[in-house]
């Protein structure tokens, strides 16, 4: 298994395993479009030749970007992939000079174990008045946002 920047090629099967998600509520659908747009925000996981796993990190401000459309396709769960994609993101992030980072999740735990912190989503505006608005869960919402300093 391979983690690497996103390619064109890989987009078709990201914009499959994301809306497998968003399908389930996990996640807000994107459009294959969206996906072409913002490829340069995108790592992938190969294996076998096919993208198992993918996450994006997306600029929000100056100091603030976000970890977003994290999905692993469910015979690969648990082996790794969703943490080796977010700290890649981590990894980019710090290169950007990016201070925090945040998430919103129904699986905060796991993103507790990778060092970030829960954080009220009224903290976020960016996030709630770009994305979160397009939602159909809006405005109740029951993601959890969680955030990490990086130093």
């Amino acid at each position: 298994m391979k983690i690497r920047k996103a390619r064109i090629s890989d987009l078709k099967q990201a914009h499959r395993l994301i809306n497998d998600f968003a399908k389930r509520g996990q996640m807000i659908p994107r459009s294959l479009n969206e996906l072409y747009e913002t490829v340069r925000d995108f790592f992938v996981c190969e294996a076998d030749g096919d993208v198992r796993g993918v996450c994006a990190l997306h600029i929000m401000w100056e100091d603030l970007a976000e970890i977003r459309s994290l999905a692993v396709e469910k015979r690969y769960q648990g082996v790794g992939i969703g943490r080796n994609l977010v700290k890649r993101c981590i990894r980019e992030a710090r290169a950007l000079g990016i201070e925090k980072i945040f998430a919103l999740t129904y699986h905060p735990d796991f993103f507790k174990k990778l060092g970030f912190s829960d954080v009220d989503k009224s903290a976020l505006p960016q996030k709630i008045w770009g994305d979160c608005v397009r939602c159909p869960r809006f405005p109740e919402c029951d993601e959890s946002a969680v955030i990490i300093t990086l130093s």
